[in-house]
């Protein structure tokens, strides 16, 4: 058969009307200065704060380290495409594809890692100095950066073995696995297996292990006898809530589902979110709504 094998894809993004174009770019640009900025200051904050050295701020500079490397990922091709070229390289592709999928599976894996923190520090608290000391979070986090790395390596792994020959534009804004796969001029049925298997794993498994947690965790702020007591530890949790409901819904939406029912414009708008708006939204929800961070801002400008 005569085929003609795609070397290079062309980014759809979200509109070829000029008008539109110039009011996404600076949105998406702003978005993209606030997740950098925002997420940097997090880390520098914590970084330099020793009243903050403990495992919530851990995970939290981890958190924040993900959220840099979706947004620098994504944003900073997806800006020059409104600009001037939508075309993207197969490698680059693929690459834009691993980095994105790595930090995907370890920010669903990360949040997991923060509601077993704030689990046994509700729940057990006697015995959290011991349970969750340093060497444990190293290794939680450890496990979190490992096991997304193996799972970005299966999925980028089953990508190159397809051909891609029907068609090089790529009905999104960036290289996701269910765009993709509608591309390919061979059967995907081993790919959407492997993505449909790893969003119940690391998507409906993990978000399952949280909302379990947070149920143990409300039937023990209850028994507090105190108001004051109640208050603080709900807000402790409540940043987490926030954050896990709106990146887990999202992503179970998009990658619970077979690649020939994917979506062009809803699906553009659900992967904005978590590739966009929830990296921005982190630190302004954890620095807003904690007194500790909010405490080590005014010393370290001051």
């Amino acid at each position: 058969m005569n085929q003609t094998w795609v070397t290079e894809f062309l980014i759809l993004g979200f509109s070829e009307t000029p008008q539109l174009q110039m009011l996404l770019f600076p949105a998406f640009l702003l978005l993209y200065m606030v997740a950098l900025s925002g997420n940097l200051l997090i880390v520098v904050v914590i970084v330099s704060s020793p009243a903050l050295h403990t495992p919530m701020y851990f995970f939290l500079v981890n958190l924040a380290m993900v959220d840099i490397l979706c947004t620098s990922t994504i944003l900073p091709k997806l800006l020059s495409s409104m600009m001037a070229d939508r075309t993207i390289s197969y490698g680059g592709c693929i690459v834009q594809l691993f980095f994105f999928t790595w930090s995907l599976g370890a920010e669903l894996l990360l949040f997991s890692a923060m509601a077993y923190d704030r689990y046994v520090a509700i729940c057990w608290p006697l015995r959290y100095s011991a349970l969750m000391d340093p060497r444990v979070c190293k290794l939680l986090a450890m496990a979190v950066w490992t096991v997304s790395l193996a799972n970005t390596s299966v999925h980028t792994g089953l990508l190159l073995r397809l051909p891609f020959c029907h068609s090089n534009v790529v009905q999104h804004f960036f290289c996701e696995i269910p765009p993709l796969l509608k591309l390919s001029c061979a059967p995907t049925h081993l790919n959407e297996a492997m993505a449909f298997t790893a969003d119940i794993i690391l998507a409906v498994g993990n978000f399952s292990v949280i909302m379990l947690s947070y149920v143990c965790i409300i039937a023990s702020i209850l028994r507090i006898r105190s108001a004051a007591g109640k208050r603080r530890a709900f807000s402790t949790c409540s940043s987490h809530v926030l954050v896990v409901t709106l990146y887990y819904s999202t992503v179970i939406y998009t990658y619970i589902r077979p690649a020939s029912r994917y979506s062009l414009d809803k699906d553009k708008v659900v992967s904005v979110i978590y590739t966009s708006v929830a990296p921005s939204l982190n630190p302004l929800i954890y620095s807003l709504r904690n007194t500790d961070v909010k405490a080590a801002l005014r010393r370290l400008f001051s």
